[in-house]
């Protein structure tokens, strides 16, 4: 019997055998079988390095770490040079709020009516800017890299433990009425901007927001205009022209309040879904708040991630489309949304690497 199979027998069907033993028998057999020694050990080698490798090889594939948000990078200009390929003469150099100076000392005529411009509702947006800021705070403007998260209202949030992440960022943009409170583990506590119009405002913005949070009016007519300039001007108020009645009583700080130029709807309109400016009454389309608002992140952060976006698939009338109530697909059947061409266009921004998604679309 060669060595190599004794000396494991030995090891193995008397594990109390003597260590001396062991040793003995070993120093006598190197004399007489060398050569198997070695090879012996080259096998072992061998079959070590195989063992490691196997393993090494099973993290590769099978092991997927969490993608945590590195604060000491920044890919400053990816956002820019990526946004190029998908928004045709893509520029940062439009405000992000409308400022009283291009109303009151130089009238910027605009090409369009609302919602894509402010033609025809100069006079009453002349009051509404005189009590309100169009500035980002210092705290945004002054940050080197602007890590920023879009939080949708989809049920993908629901149990996604995502809070925490959401919270991690710089800027988070939240949407209309999508409440926090008893939500937080999903949709974490930080609001930084959150844009909404009259019929999409919570009732009490201090109750879902947090006391420096910058509350955006998405203007889709002027009647928008007219509401906001009434409530905070404590005026009669504006009753008429809504879908949907919104707030008598809004019980926020006019410092607080900025109005979102039209120039970013418009973008999202013709560069991302292709809509003409002006439709016929009867076939109008508008993007959702939720695609505006990526498109907002696209023209001033470092860095855009999405969660909670997403329907469900259409044929599912039951589906909820919201993470906080019960509302399903149907509702959305007049409401003037293409979502299977907003569901097109966030995919082509995640193929190009342009958002990062946190929650499955």
């Amino acid at each position: 019997m060669g060595f190599p199979v004794f000396l494991l027998q030995v090891t193995s069907h008397n594990e109390s055998s003597d260590p001396r033993l062991i040793l003995l028998l070993l120093i006598k057999m190197i004399n007489k079988s060398r050569g198997k020694i070695l090879g012996v050990l080259a096998l072992f080698l061998v079959m070590v390095w195989y063992s490691i490798y196997r393993e090494d090889r099973y993290t590769q594939l099978f092991y997927f770490p969490v993608q945590e948000n590195n604060k000491t990078t920044c890919p400053l200009g990816e956002v820019e040079k990526k946004a190029a390929q998908l928004i045709g003469n893509y520029t940062r150099d439009h405000p992000l709020f409308l400022q009283l100076k291009d109303y009151f000392w130089v009238k910027t005529p605009s090409l369009y009516e609302l919602p894509y411009g402010t033609k025809g509702s100069e006079d009453v947006l002349l009051h509404l800017l005189s009590i309100t800021h169009h500035s980002l705070p210092e705290s945004i403007q002054s940050l080197k890299c602007r890590r920023c998260a879009v939080v949708g209202n989809g049920p993908r949030l629901r149990n996604s433990s995502m809070g925490d992440t959401i919270n991690s960022y710089d800027v988070v943009i939240r949407l209309n009425n999508a409440p926090v409170h008893g939500y937080e583990q999903d949709v974490g506590t930080k609001t930084t901007m959150r844009l909404f119009y009259p019929e999409s405002a919570h009732f009490d913005p201090r109750a879902e927001n947090n006391p420096d949070t910058l509350l955006v009016l998405v203007p889709f007519k002027p009647s928008d205009f007219q509401w906001m300039e009434a409530i905070l001007n404590d005026k009669k108020r504006v009753r008429k022209g809504f879908w949907k009645q919104p707030p008598l009583i809004w019980d926020a700080k006019p410092e607080q309040v900025r109005v979102l130029n039209p120039y970013y709807m418009e973008v999202t309109a013709a560069k991302l879904l292709n809509l003409p400016m002006k439709q016929p009454r009867k076939v109008k389309q508008k993007p959702t708040t939720g695609l505006l608002a990526i498109t907002l992140a696209l023209h001033f952060c470092d860095l855009v991630h999405i969660a909670g976006f997403g329907y469900p698939d259409s044929a599912n009338k039951k589906q909820t489309i919201h993470y906080y109530e019960q509302i399903t697909l149907k509702s959305m059947a007049g409401s003037e949304h293409n979502v299977s061409h907003e569901a097109v266009a966030i995919k082509r921004m995640l193929e190009l690497g342009l958002v990062k998604n946190l929650t499955y679309f």
